[in-house]
């Protein structure tokens, strides 16, 4: 037995719902449930039938999973889905007509690809996407694990309390939607940093009583609250080089990249392993270490990489290309270099040889590092593959197909098992404390993604905030006035969306920078606003009916997290 092959899906979007649909809003979420969620979970029921040992761990953040759960979504998915059948149909129309076999063929696929997604939406899980996931849980086939509430950047957050509040709201969603306690957390963008003295990285306009001060670490919060296990990069393991997970997919991220290479000092490689698991602990003794897993690079950029990876293969469905004014694709990638112009029409028939000869590499690759790891340390290692869930669907079409393949090749081998990352802890039994310094899975391992000069003034707005939304939740959370609370919990909710990391990393990858620095705007000027109205109440005791109106239409425009707990945002519950 040589080890254990963990994968893990990072499922996460920011909150879309109300704030847009195309090109940037909500049609996100559409696409993710139509070409990623709602496959992924045929792939796994279809596995679960063929009786085939399949182990996947799956993070779905607390953000995504109120929208998944909000009847908002489901009628516009299914409005959606009407409207890619329509389109579809009127292309194979369009295509039949000119005499174009492949592309009406095609076209035709299309129609029925969304046909049978509604289907199963509708028929199979019920319009209910979080169950299907927990039903899935029960029955022992994978471990949905939580998350920050809204992705926020938990390295840079300014106060303890915020990232309690994430942390903690992270755990009360899971508990909602999926009955029990999570074991597991992905930290947003995989970000670590342990206890030290922690100064703001930019100061804000205002003056800030409080510029430095001792910070705890991230796995204390992870270790107060239940957690038992989180991810990271292996660089942030062992030094040397990160190789970043998006610089490949974002032009803004090469350029910025560039500015910041020069700058980053990478530390020695650390005779440390990827395929051990470890402990972590940054706090005081006596607290319970938590247990990490480590990215494996090797089969990493073989799945991620769109230029020398499994999705660059010339017979895939091409990303980029697409037909106007559907939207729909009908061109393969060709070859990874290959212009828009030069793309050659999609083969469908030509896809189940590749995913075949793609999907036995893969496995052979993850037998091959686990049979490596055995005979230099005597023991079965873990080889822990974490990928974003858009690269199944989204970004590489046949991606699903790819994994179900994965593992009905690893169901028939007798050295590599399938498992949750709580089963491997549970197999393997680490024991070795380490610590760990600061770092992401951006490229150079730190945090140029999220703060850079593009992005400085997101935190200028961020920092004063936590500091508002502290002192408010101090004086009070206990006040009986119901007016208050539900003020102050807007409030919260305000915060909690200006912090998502998204925002930051669609501005410097310059994607959807317009719209990200529009929602920026948008979640300081509602908490700017709401905080003037709850000072003012609190001061004069009078509520105008146009105050009182905008808090109750933030409310239910931003209809998210009905378990805030605001003394999350007054103490450290554990100083």
């Amino acid at each position: 037995m040589f080890g254990y092959f963990v994968l893990v899906l990072h499922t996460h979007l920011p909150y879309v719902i109300g704030h847009g649909r195309w090109p940037h809003g909500m049609d996100w979420l559409n696409e993710a449930a139509s070409e990623c969620y709602i496959p992924l979970l045929n792939v796994f029921n279809e596995l679960k039938r063929e009786n085939v040992n399949f182990k996947i761990t799956i993070n779905i953040s607390p953000i995504l999973a109120e929208q998944l759960s909000s009847r908002d979504f489901v009628e516009e998915f299914l409005q959606y889905l009407d409207m890619r059948i329509k389109l579809a149909e009127q292309d194979e129309i369009e295509f039949t007509r000119t005499g174009r076999k492949n592309l009406a063929k095609i076209a035709k696929f299309w129609k029925e690809y969304y046909q049978n997604i509604k289907e199963s939406f509708n028929d199979e899980y019920n319009q209910d996407l979080i169950s299907a996931f927990r039903h899935l849980q029960d029955e022992g086939h994978i471990e949905v694990i939580t998350c920050a509430a809204t992705h926020g950047y938990l390295p840079l957050l300014a106060l303890d309390t915020s990232v309690q509040a994430q942390i903690k709201l992270g755990v009360k969603v899971y508990e909602k939607y999926f009955g029990r306690k999570p074991k597991g957390i992905w930290l947003p963008e995989c970000a670590y940093r342990p206890a030290y003295k922690w100064k703001m990285p930019v100061q804000p306009e205002q003056n800030l009583t409080e510029t430095e001060y001792e910070r705890k670490g991230i796995d204390e919060f992870l270790s107060e609250n239940g957690i038992e296990f989180f991810f990271f990069d292996t660089a942030t393991l062992k030094g040397g080089k990160t190789i970043g997970v998006y610089i490949e997919r974002f032009e803004g991220l090469r350029k910025l990249w560039e500015q910041f290479e020069s700058q980053v000092k990478y530390r020695p490689e650390e005779e440390k392993s990827p395929y051990e698991i470890y402990l972590v602990s940054s706090g005081k003794p006596g607290k319970k270490p938590v247990a990490v897993l480590t990215r494996d690079p090797k089969t990493g950029l073989q799945v991620w990489s769109g230029e020398w990876g499994y999705p660059g293969d010339g017979w895939y469905l091409d990303f980029h290309k697409k037909k106007f004014p559907s939207g729909l694709r009908y061109w393969r990638v060709t070859n990874s270099k290959a212009d828009l112009a030069d793309k050659l029409e999609y083969e469908i028939e030509k896809v189940e040889e590749r995913l075949e000869e793609n999907s036995s590499h893969f496995v052979e690759l993850i037998t091959t590092t686990l049979k490596e790891y055995f005979e230099q340390t005597g023991k079965p290692g873990v080889l822990t593959a974490p990928y974003d869930t858009e690269l199944f669907g989204h970004w590489w079409f046949e991606g699903p197909r790819f994994l179900k393949k994965v593992f009905q090749k690893l169901s028939k081998s007798e050295v590599v098992k399938p498992a949750t990352a709580s089963e491997a802890i549970e197999k393997l039994k680490p024991s070795t404390v380490i610590s760990l310094p600061e770092g992401s899975w951006g490229e150079g391992g730190y945090h140029y993604i999220w703060l850079n000069k593009d992005t400085e003034w997101t935190w200028r707005h961020i920092y004063p905030n936590e500091f508002k939304m502290k002192e408010l939740a101090k004086k009070y959370a206990d006040s009986k006035d119901e007016k208050l609370i539900f003020m102050l919990k807007q409030l919260a909710r305000e915060l909690l969306l200006l912090q998502a990391s998204d925002w930051q990393f669609l501005i410097s990858t310059i994607s959807a920078r317009d719209y990200a620095e529009a929602r920026i705007i948008l979640h300081n000027e509602n908490f700017t606003r709401i905080a003037n109205i709850i000072e003012n109440y609190v001061a004069t005791g009078e509520l105008s009916f146009e105050d009182w109106n905008f808090v109750v239409e933030c409310a239910e425009k931003d209809n998210v997290f009905d378990d805030i707990d605001l003394k999350w945002w007054a103490d450290v519950e554990f100083p």
